[in-house]
């Protein structure tokens, strides 16, 4: 192992797209701006599912969801394959020190992860408890990561996970779920721009003006520890990811596979392997990010993963850009199987259920945002095909699936889903797929006992 290996620090948070300045949207993420600023902004990242934890798991493994076995949420019954290696393995086997910060979502047994230092408690999923919710909010995930960093103690180089509990909605008394706009500084109302892909009301303006109040503890998050990298002389030997799973939780993001449900962050800094500010468009999935840290930091990277480096995108070299990415969603807290692609105009999405218009998530049902749409939105019933021209229609609300001009394409891209389905060995395609723990909840009793 090359002495010159950096640190990387891999930060990520939930619930939170592309909602950041440096992304377009109205409001402030001075730091996180300058982290772009700084780093590589990538314009076009998107997760492979518009979901937590399976996103996660392709972030981590390099593998689609219905690849590796995390086809639904962690805290409901599913798990990754016990083959599966993950990055800190990866790079523990590469001689790094690997640590866990805050939250990880991606399985329910910690220790199946392999980090040689786990830093947290209840660093599974973010609404357990109240005491959960403290434990991973930024303010105190930082102060935990900026001691650590501070102290020194570790054999370099490290990994270092850093998970934050926001901009993730929890429930309240009143059964609402909400942005704890008592425990941020939440903006006015009035104050927020609007969503392009939802109608300008009250509870979807009052709504994002509380998320607004988690970003600023994001973004004040992201400031503390890149202040704490230079004055501790570790900025010049630490790459910085941050990155996001998937959109954000309002109507029409998370839960779908249109562009707000899968459109994620990611911006990678370092001084030396990927900095100048440059913004970069080619289509990446984050289920390229693994190999495309593997490959910068001189790791093998294994034949098998779906992903595929885009490590000359950080060196400024030629790249041959991706045509199409894939995104996916099977189950949730519902069954809701959808399979997508994307190109650079087109977004074909295959629905497999017979389910309301635009699948809402429990959380994001029960919104202030939930509620100004949901009658519309939730009972109206689904196409099985939606074809989309981004170009035309850049907030998919025109489906031309069934125009004659787009025949041809629906086709072509109908095509080449099914294709990728086939080569990747969806489950999807021998029929329904049970729910998480479908065999250990169904099973019947030992009749030996």
């Amino acid at each position: 192992m090359s002495a010159s290996k950096p640190n990387v620090l891999l930060i990520h948070c939930h619930d939170l797209g592309r909602y950041l300045g440096c992304y377009g949207a109205d409001v402030e993420t001075p730091n996180i701006d300058a982290l772009a600023d700084d780093g590589i902004c990538f314009e076009r990242h998107f997760g492979t599912a518009p979901q937590c934890s399976p996103s996660r798991g392709s972030l981590m493994t390099g593998r689609y969801p219905h690849v590796n076995g995390l086809m639904g949420l962690a805290h409901g019954h599913w798990e990754l394959h016990d083959d599966e290696q993950i990055l800190p393995q990866y790079l523990a086997a590469d001689g790094y020190e690997t640590h866990l910060f805050g939250l990880q979502h991606i399985t329910q047994d910690t220790d199946r992860l392999g980090y040689e230092y786990v830093h947290s408690e209840g660093n599974l999923y973010p609404g357990v408890s109240p005491s959960v919710h403290q434990v991973n909010r930024a303010k105190n995930v930082t102060d935990v990561v900026t001691t650590f960093l501070e102290k020194g103690a570790f054999d370099a180089p490290f990994f270092a996970s850093v998970g934050f509990f926001e901009v993730h909605r929890v429930e309240e008394a009143n059964g609402r779920y909400g942005f704890q706009h008592d425990l941020y500084e939440a903006d006015e109302p009035d104050d927020v721009t609007p969503l392009p892909y939802l109608p300008d009301r009250r509870g979807i303006r009052q709504d994002l003006a509380e998320m607004h109040g988690m970003v600023y503890a994001i973004d004040d998050a992201i400031g503390r520890i890149r202040a704490c990298l230079t004055e501790t002389g570790l900025v010049d030997e630490t790459l910085v990811v941050f990155t996001t799973e998937h959109g954000i939780a309002f109507p029409r993001a998370k839960g779908t596979c249109y562009n707000p449900g899968i459109e994620a962050a990611l911006i990678v800094s370092h001084p030396d392997r990927a900095s100048g500010g440059r913004r970069v468009e080619e289509l990446v999935s984050n289920v390229d990010v693994l190999p495309t840290l593997l490959d910068v930091l001189d790791v093998p990277v294994p034949a098998d993963l779906n992903g595929r480096s885009f490590a000359p995108l950080l060196a400024g070299d030629p790249y041959e850009a991706r045509e199409e990415i894939h995104a996916e969603m099977t189950w949730h807290d519902m069954y809701n199987p959808i399979r997508a692609i994307r190109t650079e105009r087109f977004k074909y999405i295959r629905n497999f259920w017979y389910l309301h218009h635009v699948y809402l998530p429990r959380d994001v049902f029960a919104s202030e945002a939930g509620r100004e749409v949901r009658e519309a939105e939730a009972v109206p019933l689904r196409p099985f095909e939606e074809l989309y021209d981004l170009r035309e229609g850049p907030t998919e609300m025109d489906n031309v699936a069934d125009e004659p001009r787009y025949d041809d394409r629906r086709r072509e891209l109908a095509a080449r889903l099914h294709d990728w389905m086939v080569e990747t060995d969806d489950p999807l395609l021998d029929g329904p797929i049970p729910p998480g723990g479908f065999s250990s909840i169904m099973a019947w009793p030992d009749e030996a006992t």
